[in-house]
Formats: C-alpha cells, structure tokens, sequence
C-alpha cells in the first residue's frame, strides 16, 4: 500500500508539471531585437515593470551590438521584430524580405560638431569632413541636415566610419569636424564640448521605428503584437510620468549612460504607439533618397512597407 501511495504521488506530480509545462507553451511568445538606445526604453521599462506578462505574453529582448547583425537576425528568422531605421527596413524589403514597419520610435538623433572644429551652424560644414556609415540612416540624416540649409552632399567631405563610438572618438581627436549621432553618444559628446546643430526631429524626421517580419505577422497573429503594443503603451506611459531617478538602471546597465551625466539626460516625450503611413514626410524622403542612389527601384511601393493597424491597440 505504502509502494501504491508513493506511486500515485509520483504519478500526479508528474501530470501536473506536464499541465504547467503545456500551460506554459500555451503563451504566446515575441523574441525582439534591440540595439542600445532610446527608442528602446519603453520596451526596456515594459520589461521590467511586468507589463508583458499582464498582457498574457512573452518577450525575449535581444540585444545586438551591430546593424547588420540585427537585420541578419530578422531575415534569418531569429527575431520575429527590432527597433531599426526607415532605410534599413526599405534596403531589407526592397530586397525581398518581407517586413512591415509597424510603428514609429520617438528616440532623438543629433548632427552634433566637434569640440575644435569652429562649427556653430549647418551651414559652416561646407568643405568640412563629416562622418558617416554610407547609405545608411548617418547618410541620409546628414543630407537631409545640409537639405535644409540649401547644401547637399558635394558640400562637404564624407569619410567612411561605420561604427559609432569610432565617430566618436575620431571627432575627439579631430580628425572629423562632424558626424550623426543617438543617444547616449550626442550626450557624451556634448558633454565633452561637442556642439549640437540639429535635432532631426525638429526637421520633422523620425528615423526608427518598430518592423516585423510578414511571416511573425502570419504566424503570432494580429492580437498577440497588439498585445506587445499595448505592454509598449504602458512603458510609454511610465516614462512619461517617472523621473531618470526611476529608470538610472536601465540607462546605465543597458543603454550605457555613464552614471555622472545621468543628471544631463532628458527623457523624450514618449507617446502611445502611433503607425507610420504611407504619405509621411520621413518615409517619403527616405524611399526618394534611397531611389536617388539607385539602392531600390523607381517602383518601389511604401505601402507594401508600412502596417498601419498593428499599433491601433484600443478595443
């Protein structure tokens, strides 16, 4: 009898960790990919605070050190999204990968000048050296930067630096007078003496934005990434009603702010999820742009690019 009972345990200890297991698989799950910055921090702080778990999902938030690497990940399968930039979503589907931008991000992006390179204004780059990673998001920034004080391109001097904290660093040592960059980076510099001389958002360009792929689409449903976006919503929401006292963990550890100028940092006015459509100013200038350098035909189709109903969260 004793054997009998300590069978019969053994057994319903079993089913029941098979039902908590199958429960388990049952969650709908989200793996995302993510570089370090701002855009990321509603997500970041979504993740912290539970609000996945609320909405009855899971996401694992990958973390990638390089652009290329991120956008392998997407075509290759490993993400099901990202946080990326308009004219790597536009060279990825322009290439045959099916990917939908789902939503903009609200991260600020500077054209920031070197301490020592006399540079106040857009206009004095003329004839200076300006760093950027070639047909990428750096590259159009910049021509949209010179665009806007009647410059272009054959104005200044370009030099090739794909990594960022190499812009960086280069602008240090002067021998760039000028670059693109994010968050934490502009802070940095400005902080070393760097000089902002635009922010593009207030050329009124977004240049991120939230993507995933057709096939996460199809696969996860509809319901589940509205469900990643109202979790997104709720950290939106937070960031706009908690101080950088509330979210100097996440900064430091994951977006790496240096702890001293924690004090400098301004939390962007994050909103609610908002799509991006197919008439937007900074989608339209990006596919032209791209069109311009012959990166993707003259029929490409932005409405084949963007989703508009994935980020409308509300019942």
């Amino acid at each position: 009898m004793k054997l009998f009972k300590m069978a019969l345990i053994a057994l319903l200890a079993l089913v029941s960790a098979s039902c908590t297991q199958n429960k388990q698989n049952d969650i709908p799950q989200i793996t995302f990919g993510t570089m370090s910055s701002m855009d990321y921090l509603p997500l970041a702080v979504a993740q912290r605070e539970g609000y996945f778990e609320k909405e009855g999902i899971k996401v694992d938030l990958q973390k990638f050190l390089s652009a290329n690497d991120r956008d392998a990940a997407i075509q290759g399968g490993a993400v099901d999204g990202a946080i990326t930039d308009y004219t790597s979503a536009a060279l990825v589907n322009a290439a045959g990968f099916d990917i939908k931008i789902t939503s903009k991000c609200q991260a600020p992006f500077y054209i920031i000048a070197g301490e020592n390179s006399g540079i106040n204004t857009l206009n004095e780059l003329k004839g200076k050296k300006v760093a950027v990673s070639q047909n990428t998001v750096i590259d159009f920034c910049v021509d949209m930067a010179l665009k806007s004080v009647e410059m272009s391109a054959s104005d200044i001097e370009k030099v090739e630096v794909n990594k960022i904290p190499l812009r960086l660093e280069m602008m240090r040592n002067n021998k760039i007078d000028a670059t693109g960059l994010p968050n934490p980076f502009a802070l940095i510099a400005q902080n070393d003496g760097c000089k902002s001389l635009v922010l593009m958002e207030d050329l009124g360009y977004t240049v991120t934005g939230i993507v995933f792929s057709q096939k996460a689409i199809d696969e996860k449903g509809a319901e589940t990434i509205k469900k990643f976006y109202r979790a997104y919503n709720e950290g939106a929401n937070y960031l706009r009603t908690h101080s950088v006292e509330d979210i100097k963990d996440i900064l430091t550890k994951d977006l790496g702010f240096p702890e001293p100028l924690l004090g400098q940092v301004q939390i962007p006015s994050y909103t609610s999820a908002t799509a991006v459509q197919a008439t937007d100013k900074d989608i339209v200038a990006v596919i032209e742009w791209l069109t311009e350098k012959n990166l993707i035909n003259d029929s490409f189709d932005i409405n084949k690019l963007v989703n508009t109903e994935l980020a409308k969260t509300e019942e």
